[in-house]
This record gives structure tokens, sequence and C-alpha cells, in this order.
């Protein structure tokens, strides 16, 4: 029991940072219905902005302030980054075809790879360990280290500011008014566009923070490090129900502890195998997802 209590909270700090990304892909969909297959890219993109940041202020500030600091940077630079994406690549094709979206968002995934990939090189870059490790054991055999509680804390904390922004603010409620129904929210007053924006900005805020979060977990980021967690966030937000916030959040907690479940027991050459899995079950059995709603569709 012990044993499987220690992977689910292995699971649960994977699971975190999917949860994050999942966001992204989850709000705008539900906004647009555009699957932004770039998102994965914008989670690379923060990762290395913190880890710039992190160089340039490390001999100035203590270890949290820094942490603190890396992570406000990646997020306010990687959301003007959403937001600029948004308004030169998606918003011309806002009537277009969605295949016409679709593939435009795969080529600003590889503009973003391949460009950053140009200005820093396509070797894995180290990230320093900012916040020194610690080990606290729980009970018995189990126990989490601090950078496990620091991804838990910080997602918590990002989740309850994301739900306090869409259920209590103005932008919030534009956001669900747009996401209901976009002209009448047109004809309400409602500024569609700059609402959009918006939405593209939080989710990539969002990405960037677990961006910098993978970067100080694993110690090594690289230009293409965005397409495997990508894509296993796009799996989580489906798992959970694409366009609900508490089902990219359910999603991203229940494929981390599946895949550590399963690389636990022998079985990691099967890992990344196992979430695309999980996707191509959910899609059979319940394409709407864990907490997502069947709909009605005229075609």
């Amino acid at each position: 029991m012990e044993y499987h209590i220690q992977q689910l909270i292995n699971g649960i700090s994977v699971g975190s940072i999917y949860a994050l990304i999942a966001l992204g892909y989850t709000m705008v969909y539900g906004i647009i219905k555009l699957i932004n297959f770039a998102h994965g890219d914008i989670f690379m993109v923060g990762s290395f902005i913190g880890l710039y940041t992190v160089h340039t202020l490390d001999s100035a500030l203590p270890p949290v302030p820094l942490f603190l600091t890396a992570l406000i940077v990646s997020m306010l630079i990687s959301a003007a980054l959403g937001v600029i994406i948004e308004r030169l690549a998606y918003k011309p094709l806002r009537n277009a075809s969605r295949i016409a979206v679709l593939i435009t968002a795969v080529g600003i995934s590889f503009l973003l790879e391949y460009g950053l990939m140009y200005l820093v090189g396509p070797q894995a870059k180290g990230f320093p360990e900012i916040i020194s490790k610690h080990t606290y054991h729980l009970f018995g055999k189990v126990q989490m280290d601090s950078q496990q509680l620091m991804i838990m804390v910080a997602t918590v904390i990002l989740m309850l500011i994301l739900v306090f922004i869409v259920h209590y603010t103005k932008t919030g409620k534009a956001m669900r008014a747009v996401s209901y129904d976009m002209e009448a929210a047109r004809l309400m007053g409602i500024n569609v566009d700059r609402t959009i924006s918006a939405t593209f900005a939080i989710g990539s805020s969002l990405a960037a923070a677990a961006g910098v979060i993978f970067g100080m977990t694993y110690s090594s980021i690289d230009p293409l490090m965005g397409i495997v967690p990508g894509l296993k966030a796009f799996v989580a937000a489906v798992l959970g129900g694409i366009g609900s916030i508490p089902g990219a959040l359910v999603g991203g907690l229940l494929l981390g502890t599946i895949e550590t479940e399963v690389s636990a027991n022998g079985f990691s050459m099967w890992r990344d195998g196992v979430a695309f899995a999980v996707l191509i079950l959910i899609l059979i059995f319940r394409p709407s997802g864990i907490l997502g709603k069947n709909i009605r569709e005229k075609v």
C-alpha cells in the first residue's frame, strides 16, 4: 500500500505539469473550438525564458524570490507571445475552415521550435537547481521531496487564480459568455476579439509556468521538448473533457498517475504509448471526456 501511495504522489507531481498545459488547450477550445497544437511549444519557450531569467538574476536574488521572478517573467512574456500568435496567425482565419486553422497551428509549432533552435542551438541546456532539494518523510517509506511539493503548491495556487479570474472578474464573465454564444456576446457589447486574446494570454502564461517547473524538475530543456508533453497535455484535456477547466485538472492528474504506475511496474518503455492508448479508449467509449458534456450539433 505504501508503494502505491508513493507512486500516487509521484503521479500527481507529473500530472500537475500536464494539467497546467492542458488548461490552455481546453480554454482556447472552449472559446473558439480550436486545437492549438502550438501550445506545447509555448510551454517550451516559457522554460527557456525562465532559464535565461535565472541566469541573469542568479547572483542578485535569493532562491525563492529568484524562482518567483523567473516564473512571473516567463508567464508575462509567454502571455504576450500567445496574444501575438493569436492576432497574427489565428484571427485572420477566424471564419476559415477548421482544417486551415489546424494546419496553421502546426506551422506555428514548427516555427517556434526551429526559430528557437536557430537562436539558442539544438543542444539541451542544463536548468540550474534554484531551490535545494530536500526530502520529507511522511509515514513509513512514503516520502515527498521539495520539488514535488513546489509543483503541487504552484499548481493549486495557479488553479485558484484561474478560477477567480473565470468566475469573479469581468474578463472571466466575458470569456464564459463568448464560450456559450459568440454572436450573442458580441451583440451584448462584449469585445470578442479582446476576450479571445485574453484567453490565449492566460493559457500561454499557465503553459509557461509549467515550462519553468518542468525545467527545475528535470534539469534539462531543449527546443523540441514541448512536443511530447504538449501531446500528452492534449490527451489529458480530452480525457477530462476538452472545454472543461476542472476536466483539464482531473485529466492531467489522472494521466500522470497512470503513467507513473505503468513505469513503476516495469513497463517504462510503454509509458508514452499508454498515454495515447488512453486517448483512443476515451474517444471510443466516452468522447466527451470524464467531466465533459455531450452536445447536439447540426451537420
